[in-house]
This record gives structure tokens, C-alpha cells and sequence, in this order.
């Protein structure tokens, strides 16, 4: 399966923003765009979105930016995913309905619609909080230990 750079940058910065969510600060995209290395322009637009569909909140002004809408176990992968991915959960198109309605009913019923529910499932059991935790099993060990 294949995630746009925009999807893939918003589920980055929303893992981001609920890794920070216990300070209760407004993070700006500026910030977020120097932290992870991604494109102001992409997450300008990326937010836009995840605003439009109630994931997050924002402030303007000095003291402004953005802020989780919900608390990080409240927010799915696939709430962020369909908010900025909105082709990924459409149904599939007809391919050969006109010429033969066998193969088209054949192809939606026994693949398309089978794994679009799989994914849609999949994409629902999976909160920001369990990509914080999975992404600090990741994170590099920076202390130092000295003996003497």
C-alpha cells in the first residue's frame, strides 16, 4: 500500500504532537517541520486537514499553533489517515462493469471491498498513544555511562 508524502508526514507529526501532548502546549509547525526535517508547505496543508476533521486545535499569534484535539489514545491511525488521505478510502472504481458485469462484481466483492474493510480495520486498533510507545522502543539510548 502506498501513503502519499502528505499522509505520511501528517502521521508523523501527530505521533510528534502526542509525544509533547502531556505538556499542554501549542506546537507550531515551524517547530515541528525543524524537529522531524519535514516540508512547512507539506504540514501547512497536512494541518489544514487534520484541523478540518476536529483532530487538532490551533491558536494564532505569538503564543499560537497547534495542539491535539483529543487525548493521543482518542485519535486512530486512520482518523489522521482518512482526514489527509481521502482517495486511500474511496471505493475502487469499476474496471470492466460495462463489459463484464461477472468479473467487475467478482473483483469489488471478492478483493476490493474485502481489503479496504481489512485495512480500515487494521488502521482503527492503532492510536497515536501506540505509536508514542512503539516509536520509544525505538529511540536510541543518548545517556552515557561512566565507570570509574
Amino acid at each position: 500500500m502506498k501513503i502519499s508524502a502528505k499522509g505520511r508526514y501528517g502521521l508523523a507529526a501527530m505521533i510528534y504532537m502526542a509525544e509533547q501532548a502531556k505538556q499542554d502546549a501549542y506546537i507550531t509547525i515551524i517547530h515541528i517541520s525543524e524537529q522531524l526535517g519535514i516540508s512547512k508547505v507539506y504540514l501547512e496543508q497536512t494541518f489544514s486537514l487534520l484541523k478540518r476533521a476536529g483532530l487538532v486545535t490551533s491558536i494564532k499569534g505569538a503564543q499560537g499553533g497547534y495542539q491535539l484535539a483529543r487525548m493521543p489514545m482518542q485519535i486512530t491511525a486512520f482518523d489522521v489517515l482518512s482526514a489527509i488521505e481521502i482517495s486511500l478510502f474511496e471505493k475502487t472504481d469499476e474496471t470492466v462493469g460495462k463489459n463484464s458485469p461477472d468479473i467487475e462484481a467478482a473483483m469489488q466483492l471478492s478483493a476490493f471491498e474485502p481489503l479496504g474493510r481489512a485495512v480500515e480495520t487494521t488502521l482503527k486498533q492503532i492510536s497515536l498513544y501506540d505509536l508514542v510507545n512503539e516509536a520509544e522502543k525505538h529511540k536510541k539510548d543518548t545517556s552515557y555511562m561512566f565507570y570509574i
